[in-house]
Parts: structure tokens; sequence; C-alpha cells
């Protein structure tokens, strides 16, 4: 596939940098990663882990955090439908929302053509039309997302699905601009605020008519640190040599631990902002915390509150996901993860003495195993 040695000093450099239409400009001062962006999550989390401990002796309740959004599965923490997540929204909140269906997909001998005759079906049904994307309907941080172009991708994302399992195929909303919106309300208040906005840059590289896909990864400032993330999703073109001015973007999936470029963009929030969510936040019901994640084409649209697709709803489970921002200190990534979840706490607190009782603890932890189960069978993602 790609060559034995690393050629890449052997790339034209003075080649343009891919820019990111509709985004404010990318900072490229920047360092390429922070050095807790990567850690293993086993030793970043644990400071959070014992922040939670302590929160949840103070609050009298382990999982208190399953309490902060009564109209979702488990508050959304773990193991949620994003299926259900998103039939919450209502009213004019659905013309906000990407297009989607959930299929189930089939076990045993010809599980795999019932599971394609359903979903084609279902998506003309729909008004779905190709592309489109497909997630598995249980799982996080972009786990099994893959863009399906026609018949022949979908069949084969369909044969590698865990059998059982649910899926969704939805709209592909292909606009430069993606972000995700963290929104917090607590019961007695009579409007929410954003407490985070971060701006997600998906990483490209362009062609020179010259070198391989293989070689502008390798030599690319941030992807080259990167490769293993890029190489295995992109293996079938590695040996193709790129036109000259033609743009591969290398990720899709808006997760900062499947390569995309995370910034702050907390200056950039507008009340006309803090209105459009938190209307469309209230018309979830009982939907106190989360975050949405969204695509536009033009940022100054999506301050305004117009010019924008939901792609998904993430609850309690969801992260303040600027803290993966590069030039984030980990003092600052810890004081927004514990000002998070000190607002599940106290929100779930406050919605026990409303009469709504936490998922208990067994329930929890089979919900978080039945997803851990589930990942590890899922599609590669792209």
């Amino acid at each position: 596939m790609q060559p034995a040695t690393d050629n890449a000093l052997a790339v034209k450099h003075a080649m343009p940098l891919p820019e990111h239409a509709g985004m404010p400009a990318l900072d490229d001062t920047a360092a390429e990663t922070s050095w807790f962006e990567f850690a293993p999550a086993h030793f970043f989390y644990v400071p959070i882990a014992l922040y939670c401990a302590w929160l949840s002796l103070r609050h009298l309740g382990p999982t208190l955090l399953t309490n902060a959004n009564p109209a979702l599965p488990y508050s959304g923490l773990v193991g949620e439908s994003k299926f259900s997540v998103l039939n919450q929204l209502n009213g004019t909140a659905r013309d906000y929302t990407a297009p989607y269906a959930r299929f189930l997909r089939w076990p045993g001998d010809g599980g795999t053509d019932r599971t394609f005759r359903e979903a084609t079906s279902g998506m003309t049904a729909t008004g779905l039309r190709y592309p489109v994307v497909a997630k598995p309907d249980i799982g996080m941080r972009g786990a099994g997302v893959q863009v399906i172009k026609n018949d022949t991708d979908l069949r084969h994302y369909i044969s590698v699905f865990p059998s059982g399992a649910n899926f969704l195929l939805q709209t592909l909303i292909d606009m430069e601009g993606e972000a995700g919106i963290f929104y917090v309300r607590h019961p007695e208040e009579p409007k929410g605020q954003i407490i985070s906005l971060t701006l997600k840059y998906f990483p490209s590289v362009i062609g020179n008519g010259t070198n391989t896909l293989y070689e502008l990864i390798r030599a690319d400032k941030r992807a080259g640190k990167l490769s293993h993330l890029y190489l295995e999703r992109h293996k079938s073109k590695l040996d193709t040599i790129v036109p000259d001015g033609e743009k591969v973007r290398l990720a899709f999936a808006g997760n900062h631990c499947r390569g995309t470029i995370f910034r702050n963009g907390n200056d950039f929030i507008t009340d006309t902002m803090i209105d459009t969510f938190d209307k469309l936040a209230k018309s979830m019901g009982e939907f106190y915390i989360g975050r949405f994640d969204v695509r536009f084409n033009s940022f100054s649209e999506l301050q305004n509150g117009t010019g924008f697709k939901i792609i998904e709803v993430n609850g309690a489970g969801g992260e303040v996901t600027h803290i993966w921002d590069s030039r984030m200190t980990l003092w600052g990534a810890y004081k927004a993860l514990m000002g998070q979840f000190r607002h599940l706490y106290v929100i779930g607190n406050k919605n026990r003495k409303r009469g709504f009782l936490p998922t208990p603890l067994f329930s929890l932890f089979k919900a978080w195993r039945h997803e851990k189960k589930l990942t590890k069978h899922y599609p590669i993602t792209h």
C-alpha cells in the first residue's frame, strides 16, 4: 500500500492551507494537540470521577445525574437511543432537525438482505435520499459513523453492523461548519444559558498533483502526528496522487478523538443564539442540560439563530467539548468539566424534589455495559 519509508520530505511545501468556509479563521499558530487531548481516558478522568463521588455524597445520590433530564432515557447519560432523543424535539424545533429514520439490523440467514430491503423502502417512505449518514442508534464519540453514498455502501454497512442492534440513516448535512452547543437550565429558571460553544474544523489536505494521499497526510503538521486516525480510514486511497488544488477531507465525524480539530468559541456566543437554543430545549419537555451538535454554512447565521441543522442531541453524557481546544490548560479543562457535573447533580437533586426518581445503579450499569458491548462491533468510523 504505502511506501516502506516515510516520504514526507518529498512533498511539495508551499501548498495552500485548507479553508473552512463559513467558519471563523482557524488559529494555525496553536499547537497541533494539547498534551492531554489523547491521554488514556482512565488517566484523564480520574479527578472528575473523584469529584463526582464527592457530589454523590453531598447530594445523597450516586445516580442523580440520571435525574437531570427526565424526558430522556437515563437522562442521556449512557445507553440512550439517539432516535428517542431526537424524537423529543417538537413543534417548530423539527424544522431545525436533519431528517432521520431508524432500522433494525435483522439477525440470522438473510438478515442483511431483509434489513437492506427495509432500509431502502424506509428511505423512500421518509423522503431520505443518498447520500445519507449511517450511525448506531446507541453509541458515543462518533463510533460507527459513515457516509453512505449508494446501495452498495448501504448493503456493506448493514453486513458489518451487529445483528439485533438498531442504526439510524440521516440526511447528510454537507455543510462545512459544525459546532457543539452546550445548554443548561435549572428547573426553576425561566431561561437557560449556553456554557460552551465548540467550533469544529474538519482536517483536510490539499493535493499538488505530485504526491499521494499517504504522503500528504504524513507531511501535514497536524495530520502527520495523528496519522493512525486517518490512514486506516483512507487505506483504499493512500496510493492515489491527489490532483493539484483538490481538497481531501480526512474526517467526517465531528469528534476530536476521530481527528476533528476543536476550538473554544465561547467568545462568539450571542443573546440571539441563547434565545434560539432555549426554545429548542424547552420543546423537549423535561430537558435541562445537554449538547446540541449542529451543522451550518454561515457562522454569522448561527449566531443569529438561523441557518443550521441539528444532527444530534446529547444529554447528561455530552461534554463541554471546548476543553479539547489545543490551547486549553489542564486546569481549565478540569474546571469546565467540574462545572458541568455540578450542574448535573444540582439539577438532578432539584428534579428529585419535584418527584422524579433517578435510575437505580444496577440498571445504569446494565445500560453502560450494553453500550460498551455494542461499540466493540460497530463498523469503522469514516
